[in-house]
C-alpha cells in the first residue's frame, strides 16, 4: 500500500505528537529519507521514541522501512501531471478507452464516499443554512471548482460570493466576515499559501470554515472546523476531478433538501422573470 493511504487510514487513531510525525514525513520525504529518527524527533520537537512508534502504528518494521518506502514512492515520483499521464497510458491497453477513464473515476468517488464523515456533512449543511453569507475560495486548480459551486449554490440560497483575490480587496472582504458567515476553501496539491492564510483570517473572524482538500494531513487542517478530503489516486489534481464535483453536488443538493421553501421561493422567482431574449431555440429535427 502506498505511504499516503498507509497515514490516510491510521491518522484518526495517531496520538497527538504522532501526528506531528506524519505531517512532517509528507511534507518533507526528503529530510526524512537522509535523517536518523532521533534528528527528525528533534526537528519537529517529539522523542526518536515517538517517530519509530509512529512507524509501528501505521503497519511499518520500523524507521528504516519508513525510509525505504519514501525513497521508492514520494522521491523519486515524477510529477503529478507525468503520473497522471502514465497512468492513462496504462488505461490505453485495454478499450474502449473513454469507458477505463470514466471506470477509474467511479473507484475515485467510491473511495472518497468512504472518507467523508457523514456528522461533518451534518455539520456543514446546517452551518450553510444558518449563515447570512457564504463565501466560496478555490484559486488557480482550484478555481474551476470555485466557480461552479459558487454559481450552483447561488440557485439554492442567496448572499453566496466567490472571493477573487485579483479583482477585490481580500482585507476588505475578510473584514466584512463574522460569526454568521461561512467560508468554504477548497485547497489541493500543491497548497497555495494565499488559501491558507485567507482562511486562517476568515476563522479569526470567527467565520466557520468548510475545508475541501485531498488529505486530511493538508495545511488547511489547522484553520477549519470541518474537513473534507477528496481521494485521489496521486496528487494530479486532475484525477481528483470526478470525485471533487460529485461531492460539491452532495453539498448543493444536502443545503437544497434542508432549506426546501427557500429553493422553492427562489425557483418561483427566477421563473417569473422574462428572459426569452437571452435564449435561442435550438433547432427541430426532421
Amino acid at each position: 500500500m502506498k505511504l499516503l493511504d498507509l497515514v490516510h487510514e491510521h491518522f484518526n487513531n495517531l496520538s497527538k505528537s504522532q501526528k506531528k510525525v506524519a505531517t512532517y514525513v509528507l511534507d518533507h520525504p526528503r529530510n526524512v529519507a537522509m535523517s536518523s529518527a532521533q534528528e527528525i524527533g528533534m526537528e519537529i520537537g517529539v522523542s526518536e521514541t515517538t517517530v519509530i512508534r509512529f512507524c509501528y502504528r501505521i503497519g511499518l518494521s520500523g524507521y528504516a522501512e519508513l525510509q525505504k518506502t519514501i525513497r521508492e514512492q514520494l522521491l523519486f515520483r515524477e510529477s503529478s501531471l507525468y503520473t497522471y499521464q502514465q497512468t492513462k497510458l496504462e488505461l490505453e491497453k485495454e478499450s474502449p478507452f473513454y469507458e477505463q477513464v470514466m471506470e477509474q473515476d467511479c473507484r475515485t468517488i467510491t473511495e472518497t464516499i468512504k472518507q467523508i464523515n457523514e456528522r461533518d456533512y451534518e455539520k456543514a449543511i446546517d452551518a450553510l443554512s444558518k449563515a447570512e453569507t457564504v463565501y466560496i475560495l478555490g484559486l488557480r486548480s482550484s478555481h474551476a471548482a470555485a466557480t461552479w459551486l459558487s454559481y450552483t449554490l447561488g440557485l439554492v440560497r442567496h448572499d453566496v460570493r466567490l472571493i477573487r483575490i485579483e479583482a477585490e480587496d481580500v482585507i476588505r472582504t475578510l473584514s466584512t466576515m463574522t460569526d454568521k458567515s461561512v467560508l468554504i476553501a477548497i485547497s489541493f496539491h500543491r497548497y497555495l499559501k494565499e488559501t491558507i492564510r485567507i482562511a486562517e483570517l476568515a476563522r479569526e473572524q470567527n467565520a466557520y470554515v468548510i475545508a475541501i482538500t485531498d488529505s486530511l494531513l493538508s495545511p488547511i487542517h489547522a484553520h477549519s472546523d470541518v474537513l473534507f478530503p477528496i481521494y485521489s489516486p496521486n496528487k494530479s489534481t486532475l484525477d481528483a476531478t470526478a470525485s471533487l464535483f460529485s461531492f460539491m453536488n452532495a453539498i448543493v443538493a444536502g443545503l437544497s433538501v434542508k432549506e426546501k421553501e427557500q429553493f422553492d421561493q427562489s425557483q418561483r422567482s427566477y421563473q417569473s422573470l422574462k428572459s426569452d431574449f437571452l435564449f435561442v431555440k435550438g433547432a427541430e429535427k426532421r
